[in-house]
């Protein structure tokens, strides 16, 4: 039972890690993510 369970959440996290890869390869989630890391950068700055 352990194994079939490990199995599966092994799964799930390989479909997500794909659905992660995926998502961040379009460039408009690209271009979100430089301005979410540089208003953090700003923020981190501004202290």
């Amino acid at each position: 039972m352990g194994f079939v369970k490990s199995l599966f959440k092994g799964a799930v996290v390989a479909k997500l890690a794909q659905v992660a890869q995926r998502e961040l390869s379009k460039p408009e989630n690209q271009r979100k993510a430089k301005e979410m890391f540089q208003k953090v950068q700003q923020r981190r700055n501004s202290r």
